[in-house]
This record gives structure tokens, C-alpha cells and sequence, in this order.
């Protein structure tokens, strides 16, 4: 696959940028920043002298002196430069660095504070329909996902499972996240299964056949490797009974689809229902890091089960987005819209569907859902 133009604007100062590992942070930093002067962090050797000694980075900073931005590639794995990146950021003007990173979990304990609000925190996501143009397919992206690695592979299912692989033996494993990964692996299938869903952790635990609090420290490790998100319960102004927990969405359809195992007994149309939600969910989450930064996704769901998919709720911006697998609208499936128009009449309400023409009813925009992807810009 030929180089894609990625929807990021370039910043004039240092930005940490996270995502999971395959969503194109190095390819995009190296296209962005042609003359910087590259660290990655992942090469054994590279990594090993910056880990004995990380002062060795003022060591180069100071011998490049021609050079204005410095990449850190993984910088998870040595953040104890970034005590060293905020000395130099205050002795030097105009330097700048990009902090590139697939986890959270140590730049939070190391505490990113220390660059003292000198570099900003971004987000690296997988492919935007909108980035693809004429080459993105939605019957492909619920299959095989929207990540950079896999959809330049020959093999697209092959790299998927590696990927997941890769994730539990280097991620997991190498960084000795959980003692036992047999108990993991099996927390992943189970929590395949919650994918848009309600998240009932004493329900995973049970058939993990692990205790409660290792399920809550399995999703941390999720959360922190960027690979899963709990979506919140929208409760502004309610008017209305809601439910308390977050649902649970994983941060690519292709990774879902992956780890969800299907047998006789599943149906594809549950499974491809909740793909396609997690599928628009990912495009709303890197477009409002890119558009609305102030703005948060939710979901709605009352006590007496009237629930709608996301809610995008932010600064100039109030969308209800409901999700139908289907061809056809029928009169039930606005129904939740039109109960969260009847208290919230403020929101713009709108049903994604797998047709092909755009309409409107009772106030309620109804669009094609490849159509709303791609207009996502």
C-alpha cells in the first residue's frame, strides 16, 4: 500500500503522541519530520544505553546542535528521559520533541507533568475512511479492522492474529503486566463477548474463573496499552433513570472480530451489529481528537432499556448517532432517538444505517453509514 495521507495537524512545539502499535505513529512522524533526528527505543542496543544511562540524551541533543526536533520512539520504555527532555526544554529554545509511545501505563507513573505543560498530549488511531478515499470498504473494515500493519499485509487474518499475539507475548508478557497469561488470553475471548456492551466485570470474572479484581486489572492493562476504552453513561440534565456502568468497546473492529470466537450457535448478525458499532465509534474517536478536543463520547441508556449508541457532547457540538445493521429503518428503531430528542431537544439526532439514501424523519437524520465515515474529515 502506497503512503496515505494521515489526518494530523503538524504541531509547532513537543506532543506526546500514544496509540497502539501498528496505527502508523513512526510512518507518519518519519513523513512529517523528515530531518529529525530519530531514537527508537525498540532496538535492543538503542535501548539498553538509554536505560543504563539516559542523561546520554543531552549527550546527543548537544552534539546535533543543527537539529531541531528529536523523535522518541516507544518512549514508554525509558521514561526516565523524560526528566532529561524537560531539562533541555528549558535550557534550549526552539528545540522540540516528539514522544511517541504505545503504552500509558509508565510515562503515568513516571508522571508526563514533568515536561511541565511544554508538550501536548495527541493521539494515534487506526485508518479514517475519509484517509482511504475510493479504497476504503466498510464490508472489508468490519472484517479485517482498519490498521495501517494489517491492511498493507497480503494476508490480512494472518497479521491480525499475529498482532493480538504480539500484544500478549511482548506487550503483556515481556513488561510482566500480569504473572499469569493463560488466565489473560482467556479474559481476552471473554471480553470479546462485551464488545458494546454493558460491562458486568463479576460476569467476565466468572467465566474467566479468576477473581473480580484481576478482571478490574485486566481492563487497566487494556486501557493502558490503548487497546480498549469504557465508554461513560451520558447523565447531564437527566431527566430519566440511567444506568450506572460503562460499556466496553475494543479499539479496532478488525482486533474485536479477531478475538471474538464464532461457533454454530452465534448468529454473524450479532456479531456484525456490534462491529459496525465498535467500527464508528473509532472514527468518532479520532475525529473528535482531531476536531472537538474538548468534547467526550458517551452512551444513553435508561433503567427502563431506551439506549442510544453515542453521544457527542463537547463545546459547539451535541450529536445523538444511533447504529442499525440494516437496510431498512423501521418505525422502532427511532424510537430511542426520539426519546432522548423529547429531553434533550438541543441535540442534532442521528440513525446510521446499510442503505443508500440519505433521508429524514421526525427531525431525525437518517445517512448511510459509509456516508457518515467518510464525511468525517
Amino acid at each position: 500500500m502506497e503512503n496515505i495521507g494521515r489526518f494530523f495537524n503538524p504541531l509547532k512545539q513537543s506532543f506526546f503522541l500514544l496509540g497502539p502499535r501498528g496505527t502508523g505513529k513512526s510512518t507518519m512522524i518519519k513523513n512529517l519530520f523528515p530531518e529529525a533526528f530519530y531514537v527508537d527505543l525498540l532496538l535492543p542496543d538503542v535501548f539498553r544505553n538509554y536505560l543504563a544511562r539516559p542523561e546520554r540524551l543531552r549527550e546527543l541533543v548537544h552534539a546535533h546542535s543543527d537539529r531541531e526536533v528529536f523523535v522518541l520512539d516507544e518512549i514508554q520504555k525509558v521514561p526516565e528521559l523524560l526528566e532529561v527532555v524537560h531539562s533541555l526544554l528549558e535550557e534550549k529554545k526552539g528545540l522540540r520533541f516528539v514522544l511517541a509511545g504505545s503504552s500509558a501505563r509508565k510515562l503515568r507513573k513516571a508522571g508526563t507533568d514533568l515536561l511541565g505543560g511544554r508538550a501536548v498530549m495527541r493521539r494515534m488511531h487506526p485508518f479514517m475512511a475519509g484517509e482511504l478515499k475510493e479504497k476504503f470498504s466498510l464490508e472489508a473494515a468490519l472484517r479485517y479492522g482498519m490498521l495501517p500493519v494489517v491492511l498493507d499485509s497480503a494476508d490480512s487474518m494472518a497479521t491480525l492474529h499475529a498482532y493480538i499475539d504480539l500484544y500478549v507475548r511482548e506487550e503483556v508478557q515481556a513488561e510482566g503486566l500480569t504473572r499469569n497469561i493463560g488466565n489473560f488470553t482467556r479474559f481476552l475471548e471473554a471480553a470479546s463477548f462485551s464488545h458494546g456492551s454493558i460491562l458486568n466485570i463479576s460476569n467476565i470474572a466468572r467465566e474467566c474463573g479468576v477473581e473480580r479484581k484481576v478482571v478490574e486489572g485486566y481492563l487497566h492493562i487494556l486501557e493502558d496499552l490503548l487497546l480498549a476504552c469504557r465508554l461513560p453513561v451520558f447523565a447531564r440534565r437527566a431527566m430519566r433513570a440511567t444506568v450506572q456502568h460503562p460499556k466496553l468497546y475494543f479499539f479496532d473492529a478488525g482486533v474485536y472480530s479477531t478475538l471474538r470466537p464464532s461457533g454454530p450457535l452465534d448468529r454473524p448478525e450479532e456479531k456484525d451489529g456490534v462491529a459496525l458499532e465498535g467500527l464508528v465509534l473509532q472514527h468518532l474517536r479520532a475525529w473528535v481528537d482531531l476536531r472537538h478536543p474538548d468534547a467526550t463520547i458517551y452512551f444513553w441508556r435508561t433503567s427502563a432499556g431506551s439506549e442510544v449508541d453515542f453521544i457527542v457532547y463537547g463545546r459547539g457540538i451535541f450529536q445523538a448517532i444511533e447504529v442499525k445493521n440494516s437496510q431498512v429503518v423501521h418505525p422502532q428503531d427511532i424510537k430511542a432517538l426520539k426519546s432522548f430528542g423529547q429531553d434533550y431537544p438541543e441535540a442534532d439526532r442521528i440513525l446510521l444505517y446499510r442503505g443508500n439514501d440519505r433521508l429524514r424523519r421526525e427531525g431525525i437524520a437518517i445517512v448511510p453509514c459509509t456516508e457518515f465515515l467518510m464525511g468525517l474529515l
